[in-house]
């Protein structure tokens, strides 16, 4: 089965987001990945509600919206009124965490919870089957084209075996440093949804790339 695949527009060039957005649209991919980052939880400041909701005014694929945020449960509401459809809140920043991904279903939106390199997947233990997609972060979160951590590799493997044994219905989506030469692995060891940023927008043919990525086998 061939992966999901996120553009994540935090590499697009906002000048010219509308045209970009259209790229996607007409490209392979699947979902329009939009990373939120606040200057708080994460080192910098990217986006917010205005143009999530310019995006998804040109956007025809659905919006997976990244929360790299303090308190996302205060934000969710509005989240999902700009456009959002899948939104992903971070469990280091969720002290009541499945609260906030009860709220975020019964807004009618698909809940994920994302995790920082250094947290174990063990954490999601008692949330699993509550979720539908984890977001790895295979790099440290708040900035756009960083290397790609390999322990992230086993981190999958471990989440893969933890989502199986649950029975549950969990999306493994891998965020940071994806490139034709990792995503194999990532999809062998048990993703299935690769976000890719830099490598996407900094490409000649981002729509070729995007394609080349969607057919990995």
């Amino acid at each position: 089965m061939n992966p999901v695949i996120a553009p994540s527009i935090l590499a697009s060039d906002f000048a010219n987001l509308e045209s970009e957005i259209k790229m996607i649209n007409q490209s392979q991919a699947d979902w329009i990945h939009v990373d939120i980052m606040d200057g708080v939880f994460v080192p910098n400041i990217s986006m917010g509600l205005p143009v999530v909701q310019a995006v998804k005014r040109h956007a025809k694929k659905p919006l997976d919206v990244h929360l790299m945020i303090v308190q996302p449960e205060r934000y969710v509401e509005a989240f999902k009124e700009a456009g959002a459809e899948i939104i992903s809140v971070h469990i280091e920043a969720s002290p009541h965490l499945h609260r906030t991904v009860q709220l975020v279903k019964s807004i009618g939106c698909k809940a994920g919870v994302a995790l920082n390199p250094h947290t174990p997947v063990s954490q999601l233990e008692d949330i699993i089957g509550d979720i539908d997609l984890v977001c790895m972060m295979s790099v440290n979160p708040g900035f756009g084209g960083q290397k790609f951590i390999e322990r992230t590799y086993d981190k999958v493997k471990k989440l893969r075996a933890m989502i199986d044994r649950a029975g549950a219905k969990v999306h493994i989506e891998i965020d940071g440093g994806v490139n034709l030469q990792n995503a194999k692995p990532l999809l062998d060891a048990g993703a299935d949804v690769l976000v890719a940023g830099n490598f996407v927008f900094s490409a000649s043919d981002p729509v070729d790339v995007i394609q080349k990525l969607k057919n990995i086998k």
